[in-house]
């Protein structure tokens, strides 16, 4: 499968699109004012140990407290090294739980409150939580990853051929310096033993320089600061299945083909410099589809749609007929429409980037082997994924849950703010059921005889009050014999009012 990597850089932000013949199916947005912090190396200190939960709090010098679990600081695990390998991405998967009957010691037994450690962050903040962090430093490369007091050596499972694997074996244990462990990336199927073992070279002068500076420096402090996006981009990316990378900024575009000379000097005229007159994102007609993924409902081709909702705890997706009615049957319908979806929920979590929990609620089967065909067809269009993902099999109720790793924020947690109007929850009070509220309030503040009273309500309620319900207003003057004034507030909130007696 072709891919191309389309990067669009200004001042203020760097986007990149990975497309997959021609579809867009993985976008990153990194603002220079939220810079990812995945990768960078801290000093920390120990601010608090929690016995109960296993693990700790550690000061990085963040305006929000680092969490560290016990399973990433655990002593002698290099053993369990290949259980946490995540062939998705060539990294280490610090999200597995531990198997074998194999429990971590009490978290208060390897750290102390006080203590300074060396710490990387394995996940950005997100929402509420502070960033996670893991005491397990992975320094990736082109080629390899190096893990710095960890004897493992390790061959990433997107290479499937088994001679490359014995062969890159082979190179792994002659190349490993002692004390470190080594991870050969999927580029490195296409390395030379020299491509590689400078790669080794070059990470561990940059781990002697991290381990130097962490002597110098007190906690909190900052030791590497890890390659921004662009360049992660060309880390990550570029390879034998990238085509070409195009990028419309001319300062970057050296940058990045010194770096691509250095080391991917066979891909370096695969690099190109975009200066056409519009926007390269247009150009590649990559807009439409960020439009798409911020969108609630998605529409299939057929006529059906599915609806996606993130929520805190969880992202929920319903699927949907729509407009859909089929030719033939209802259970040919429905599936029709579930295998359509399959496709399209798989490429919407790629590009959204959704983690952590999901659920996708399919149109209900009666027929056992269908429900086993969509769950076959999702599990396999699911593979393309880079992301580590767990998925289980269909329940009764016609829903797949599944886990996907979340290092950073959604797309839409990234692009968009919360609603200050309905302040998340998607839905407001009708204008209706505000004027029923002043009704009941007005009754409750038992108003002298005679008097008068404000309403100042937004616009839309105001109306309300002024027309439909005039009659109930006139009974509730008359009843209590006092004078209601209704006084129109642009810009109030739909949900708010105030009632003044005068």
């Amino acid at each position: 499968m072709s891919s191309e990597l389309v990067i669009n850089v200004t001042r203020e932000e760097s986007r990149v699109a990975l497309l997959e013949n021609g579809q867009v199916v993985e976008l990153y947005i990194e603002r220079k004012r939220d810079a990812s912090l995945v990768g960078n190396i801290y000093k920390g200190k120990v601010l608090k140990i929690l016995p109960g939960m296993q693990s700790a709090f550690v000061d990085i010098g963040l305006e929000k407290a680092a969490f560290l679990y016990v399973a990433d600081i655990m002593p002698e695990m290099d053993e369990f090294y290949s259980a946490f390998l995540d062939d998705s991405s060539d990294k280490m998967d610090l999200d597995m739980p531990f198997n074998q009957g194999i429990r971590p010691s009490s978290i208060d037994e390897i750290i102390q409150e006080g203590q300074e450690l060396i710490v990387q962050v394995s996940k950005d903040p997100i929402g509420s939580k502070g960033a996670r962090v893991t005491s397990y430093v992975t320094l990736p490369g082109i080629y390899i990853v190096l893990m710095p007091n960890v004897e493992h050596v390790g061959i990433s499972r997107r290479i499937e051929d088994e001679e490359t694997r014995m062969q890159l074996k082979v190179i792994a244990d002659e190349i490993k310096p002692k004390g470190f462990g080594l991870i050969m990336r999927t580029a490195s199927e296409d390395a030379t033993r020299e491509e590689i073992k400078n790669d080794v070279e070059f990470l561990l002068l940059l781990w002697e320089n991290i381990h130097k500076k962490s002597e110098k420096i007190a906690a909190p402090n900052m030791l590497y600061n890890d390659l921004d996006l662009v360049f992660r981009s060309v880390r990550d990316f570029m390879g034998h299945t990238v085509e070409r990378l195009v990028i419309d900024s001319a300062e970057e575009y050296d940058r990045v083909k010194d770096f691509v000379k250095t080391y991917f000097p066979r891909l370096v005229d695969k690099v190109e410099l975009y200066e056409d007159r519009e926007p390269i994102f247009d150009s590649f007609a990559l807009e439409l589809d960020i439009s798409r993924a911020l969108g609630r409902r998605v529409w299939l081709k057929s006529g059906g749609y599915i609806v996606i909702d993130q929520t805190e705890a969880m992202t929920v997706i319903d699927v949907n007929t729509g407009k859909f009615v089929g030719k033939e049957n209802l259970e040919d319908t429905i599936l029709k429409t579930n295998l359509e979806a399959v496709k399209e929920i798989a490429y919407q979590t790629r590009l959204r980037n959704l983690g952590g929990i999901i659920i996708i609620d399919f149109i209900d089967m009666e027929k056992q082997n269908n429900r086993e065909k969509v769950f076959n067809a999702f599990v396999e269009v699911m593979k393309r994924d880079r992301a580590k993902n767990t998925i289980y099999n269909i329940s009764e109720l016609g829903t797949i849950q599944m886990t996907r790793k979340r290092v950073r924020e959604s797309l839409g947690r990234v692009l968009c703010d919360q609603c200050p109007y309905c302040e998340g929850k998607g839905f407001i009070k009708s204008p209706q059921t505000i004027a029923f509220e002043i009704f009941r309030k007005i009754k409750k503040m038992n108003l002298p005889s005679g008097s008068k009273a404000i309403i100042k309500a937004s616009p839309t309620v105001a109306e309300l009050l002024s027309d439909e319900e005039r009659q109930t207003l006139e009974e509730i003057e008359n009843t209590c014999k006092i004078k209601l004034i209704i006084k129109e507030e642009q810009g109030l909130h739909q949900e708010n009012y105030t009632i003044e007696a005068v």
